[in-house]
């Protein structure tokens, strides 16, 4: 895979921490919506995305570089296979869930921005620094606590993790805007999304959009959500190196683990608690050698 097209920008950090902190508080709005079967679910998250972005284009006037993205055939390919691979992660994580693969499911979160810092050595050409290197040490030793816990459900893990830093790779490496990509990504997923939609609404308990004017606002706010943060994340992979967006990306599940302490009463296990002393120590080792080398760089 060739190296990011996008030259390197400011600002890349705070988008992550957007996108990386909406992602954390899903789990609320989950909550708010736990009437709506999850797959059904899933399509109304695509639905609704497709008429937010275009109204964000229509409002922001980017119908010009949406016009010269879909005259794009090499780039339109390659949202394609994006769009695959975030409705693969999607689709998997949903099937966790109903399964009650809740740990091997929240593991695959945690799994993800290893793989990210792995794809940006291996197909970015992205170099590490000792102390780095020392701080990714870490975060594995904390991630295989919770793999050992999950291990005969692994796979479900690595899939999750897999699909979505492929995501993030074909995103980084595609020379087109964040909304322009989101639209053609969420266009591509519409008709296995409305046909989704369809099947529940044929089947006897009908659809959940429409049966009260509270839920039906809530499903059509699944648009927003699934589409805000999905922009500032790949603002964001464009602008930072792929190895450091993966060790910002612990902010989404330590967020989730924390409301699930707090909000929903999940009991503290040793192993958790060990895991997330160790990725915090390695967050903090790779945010030192940012600003290490940053502060002799000025």
């Amino acid at each position: 895979m060739q190296p990011s097209p996008h030259p390197k920008k400011s600002g890349g950090l705070s988008l992550a921490l957007g996108a990386f902190g909406i992602w954390g508080l899903f789990p609320l709005y989950l909550r708010l919506v736990h009437q709506v079967p999850p797959l059904e679910f899933i399509g109304w998250r695509i639905v609704w995305t497709l008429p937010f972005c275009l109204a964000v284009i229509a409002i922001g006037r980017h119908g010009a570089e949406l016009r010269a993205t879909l005259r794009n055939g090499a780039v339109v390919r390659r949202l394609t296979l994006s769009a695959l691979l975030v409705g693969i992660n999607w689709t998997v994580y949903v099937l966790a869930i109903q399964a009650d693969h809740f740990f091997a499911a929240s593991l695959g979160y945690y799994i993800n921005p290893l793989a990210n810092v792995l794809a940006g050595t291996l197909f970015l050409g992205e170099r590490l620094s000792p102390r780095q290197w020392i701080a990714v040490a870490l975060a594995v030793l904390g991630v295989s606590l919770l793999a050992w816990g999950a291990r005969d459900m692994l796979g479900i893990s690595l899939v999750l993790a897999i699909s979505f830093c492929a995501y993030g790779l074909v995103r980084k490496t595609t020379s087109v805007g964040s909304l322009a990509g989101l639209t053609i990504e969420s266009a591509v997923l519409l008709v296995p999304a409305a046909v989704l939609i369809g099947w529940y609404a044929a089947s006897p308990s009908g659809s959940s959009f429409g049966m009260s004017a509270g839920s039906s606002v809530l499903i059509a706010l699944a648009g927003p959500i699934t589409a805000i943060p999905l922009m500032l994340f790949t603002a964001a992979a464009q602008r930072m190196d792929y190895s450091a967006i993966g060790m910002t990306q612990f902010i989404a599940p330590t967020m989730v683990f924390i409301l699930g302490l707090t909000l929903f009463g999940e009991p503290l296990r040793p192993v958790q608690l060990a895991c997330f002393v160790l990725i915090w120590i390695a967050i903090a080792v790779f945010v030192w050698d940012l600003l290490d080398r940053r502060s002799k760089a000025v």
